[in-house]
């Protein structure tokens, strides 16, 4: 019998099974959702200039990555799934942006140490399973006077809720991976970067959420968002999807501010993260970057 390199690598086995994963449905639907109010947020928090070289890690369809290339700078996206990325580049063509696509893993990032000014995510390297190793990553490519900006969904809030649902009606991920809400969490980032000198802020805020009823959202997540569409696939055989669903449902209806009663309006909150590498800290940076 023949074993593949990812049967006898868990982590390389369990990163195919995420790529295919954000593969499935239509992300670029989801992406919409979130395509106003967090990367926008997020740009302004660090600044970017016609002269910054721009990394946005685990881009998915380019919501970071175009809105800074419009300001001029050198601008590189990079996502885990081609076929995310391929949406991306057919975007930048229609809008008339410059971006340089690169398909690559967040927990080994394929550039030189320091090579970036800003080092961008939004609702991305929250999902790669190693939360340490990818903080060393995203500190290494970052220049020391730059600054690393990342949005990640907050455990307490709507999609860190639903991620807690879906958990515990599904088999127990390997035992190296983190929760990736936790990226969410302000003691769990400190916690990330305590080995280097490194300034972090942090800022709650949330993006809309409209659907014209709940139903209408538990339907959205179906049929476009790969971790539901995976779950849905996993329960239903087992008979536990139509349980699992009712507690999404309850979820979505509790957090619903519509003032109509077949609409839904929800605040996604979400955690932005600015962190600035000190330039006397570079060294050590790079040093641990592959312990």
């Amino acid at each position: 019998m023949t074993t593949t390199k990812s049967e006898a690598d868990p982590v390389a086995a369990l990163k195919e099974a995420h790529r295919t994963m954000w593969a499935d449905g239509d992300y670029a639907a989801v992406a919409r959702l979130i395509d106003e109010v967090p990367p926008a947020h997020l740009l302004s928090a660090v600044g970017i200039d016609a002269h910054h070289r721009v990394l946005d890690v685990a881009t998915g369809t380019g919501n970071v990555a175009l809105r800074a290339a419009r300001s001029g700078a050198q601008v590189t996206g990079l996502d885990l799934t081609p076929e995310l990325l391929d949406i991306a580049a057919v975007r930048a063509v229609a809008l008339g942006a410059n971006v340089e696509w690169v398909q690559g893993d967040a927990e080994a990032l394929p550039f030189p140490d320091q090579s970036f000014d800003r080092v961008l995510s939004a609702f991305g390297i929250q999902f790669a399973p190693r939360h340490e190793i990818t903080a060393r990553e995203l500190l290494r490519v970052c220049r020391p006077d730059g600054a690393i900006a990342l949005a990640n969904w907050t455990p307490e809030g709507i999609v860190g809720q639903m991620f807690a649902i879906l958990g515990r009606y599904l088999p127990a991920p390997p035992q190296f991976t983190s929760p990736p809400p936790l990226w969410g969490s302000e003691q769990h980032v400190r916690e990330l970067f305590s080995s280097w000198n490194i300034e972090l802020e942090f800022e709650r805020a949330a993006t809309p959420y409209t659907f014209g009823s709940v139903e209408e959202c538990l339907q959205f997540y179906e049929i476009t968002y790969g971790p539901t569409i995976r779950a849905k696939s996993t329960l239903k055989s087992q008979g536990r999807w139509s349980e699992c669903r009712t507690e999404l449902a309850d979820l979505f209806q509790s957090q619903n501010r519509s003032t109509d009663d077949a609409g839904l309006d929800i605040e996604a909150e979400y955690l932005l993260i600015v962190a600035r590498p000190q330039a006397n800290d570079a060294g050590g940076a790079r040093a641990g970057a592959r312990a």
